[in-house]
């Protein structure tokens, strides 16, 4: 991953093109730029044919010039960086801040390529792809402009289980604003992972996390809520408002899904964490061994779990609904 910041100071994450996909979409581009340039030759050849030498080499230079290179340069500029090689590797050359290039940028890459590639056979741009860190050539370089990858793989996003019922819309007035993006990964994690956590461990981390996340919005964990509990929920409220902006008032996250239970009932998987009486959560997530997330909380002492209601056994992390 490379990453970028945008004018806003957005970090984006960008997956930087490799040497071999880009070194094919070179080739393909040249392929057609070469077919291209021969169509051309042959057709001014029979139009010149009764010029005097000097005249002909003048054409066969310009033309060369126009479809080698001028070509290149008008087709990154109008497909904001999409030439036909790129389009067929699903790549894409983009600006130092993840914007689309312009003309300018076009200009100096097709400059820099006539001497690096078409100059040097693409000596000189695969010893500057490979010595970049972010694979880029000279003419990158020179342009502010990285090539990345489109075309990236979705890998399976794991299963978040929703609050319990009696919490949803609680937390509505919380100011979400200061919660930072690694505390959301580190909470998002947990809820996934939180039925392979010992019993002991993931109540500590869940007041660990319920505790920062209470310092970021400026208000108090409610006493009386599980800390696994609260981090579910107000995970479910900034989904609930993300929603909201993206798809207006019909964007509403689901909270419980219906399974044979009926509508409203908790999703398989959850037993004890949203006080249903479903099977284990650990029924649902097979994994060799836990992911611990990556945000890293100051430690602070254990708490042990408050006991359940009697005749009842309390979870790991205590959602328990209340009496």
């Amino acid at each position: 991953m490379s990453e970028l910041v945008t004018g806003e100071a957005v970090a984006l994450e960008l997956r930087a093109a490799k040497l071999p996909s880009r070194a094919l979409a070179v080739l393909i581009d040249l392929a057609v730029a070469m077919a291209a340039y021969i169509a051309v030759s042959i057709g001014l050849l029979a139009a010149t044919a009764s010029l005097d030498a000097a005249a002909a080499a003048a054409i066969s230079v310009a033309s060369f010039l126009l479809v080698l290179v001028g070509g290149p340069i008008a087709v990154e500029t109008l497909s904001h960086g999409r030439s036909l090689g790129k389009l067929a590797c699903g790549l894409r050359v983009v600006r130092d801040d993840g914007g689309p290039i312009r003309f300018r940028h076009a200009l100096v890459r097709g400059a820099m390529g006539l001497i690096e590639i078409l100059g040097t056979f693409g000596v000189v741009a695969c010893i500057a792809s490979l010595v970049s860190a972010r694979g880029r050539r000279l003419g990158d370089v020179f342009a502010g402009t990285l090539v990345v990858r489109e075309r990236v793989p979705a890998g399976r996003m794991p299963f978040v289980p929703p609050p319990p019922p009696w919490l949803v819309g609680r937390f509505a007035g919380l100011d979400l604003s200061g919660v930072p993006d690694g505390l959301w990964l580190a909470i998002r994690q947990y809820l996934t992972r939180m039925g392979q956590l010992d019993p002991q461990i993931g109540w500590s981390m869940a007041e660990r996390l319920a505790g920062d996340l209470a310092a970021c919005t400026g208000a108090p964990a409610p006493p009386d809520v599980p800390p696994a509990a609260y981090l579910a929920a107000v995970v479910n409220e900034r989904q609930a408002r993300d929603a909201h902006k993206a798809f207006g008032g019909g964007g509403v996250p689901a909270v419980a899904m219906p399974n044979a239970a009926g509508a409203g009932a908790v999703p398989p998987g959850v037993q004890g964490h949203m006080g249903a009486n479903v099977p284990s959560y650990e029924a649902s997530v097979r994994q060799d061994r836990p992911v611990q997330p990556s945000y890293r909380p100051e430690p602070s002492a254990q708490v042990a779990p408050p006991a359940g209601r009697e005749g009842e056994t309390p979870s790991a992390t205590g959602f328990v609904p209340p009496a």
